[in-house]
């Protein structure tokens, strides 16, 4: 009967040893991921024409047009690109410019 005891207590611990490490990933990690994630979601939803922008590749810009997917950015006088809306990551008011 000892034996059976001995047995199972090690693989009981161990599970309880995995739940709590997937507990600590999701809450330190995954979870405050995901929150970041939604709040740089709404920043991109609130952006309106004529808001300064920064791009992730480094490119600073003016919105000129906004559609599903992408932005219109003016770089300068009378030159644009079009923009993927995930690529917008920052105000350039934000940054201090």
């Amino acid at each position: 009967m000892n034996i059976l005891l001995q047995a199972g207590g090690p693989m009981g611990s161990s599970l309880i040893f995995m739940v709590a490490i997937i507990a600590i990933f999701y809450f330190f990690m995954i979870r405050p991921q995901q929150k970041k994630q939604k709040q740089i979601q709404k920043a991109r939803e609130a952006m309106q024409i004529g808001d300064r922008v920064i791009t992730s590749g480094g490119i600073h810009g003016r919105i000129r047009e906004i559609h599903d997917a992408y932005f219109i950015l003016e770089v300068s006088r009378d030159v644009t690109i079009k923009v993927d809306k995930a690529s917008v990551f920052a105000s350039a008011t934000d940054v201090g410019n």
